[in-house]
């Protein structure tokens, strides 16, 4: 099966979209992620570490994570 790179990334700004983090581990899958969140002009802040990149939500909206009851 082959996952196109491009979908890939727009379904990780997507989930920013809707103020959930996203992680890239790939700089192709980071550069288009970088050119479609300017593109959508999302306010997001971005962790470049040696493992991949996260990229998460700045303007609060993230969803916080609750128990199940």
């Amino acid at each position: 099966m082959v996952i196109s790179r491009r979908e890939m990334a727009r379904a990780k700004v997507k989930k920013l979209k809707k103020g959930f983090s996203a992680f890239s581990e790939t700089q192709e899958i980071t550069e288009l992620m970088e050119r479609y969140i300017k593109e959508e002009k999302l306010n997001v802040h971005v962790d470049k570490t040696s493992l991949g990149c996260w990229f998460i939500p700045a303007d609060g909206t993230e969803h916080e994570t609750r128990p199940h009851s």
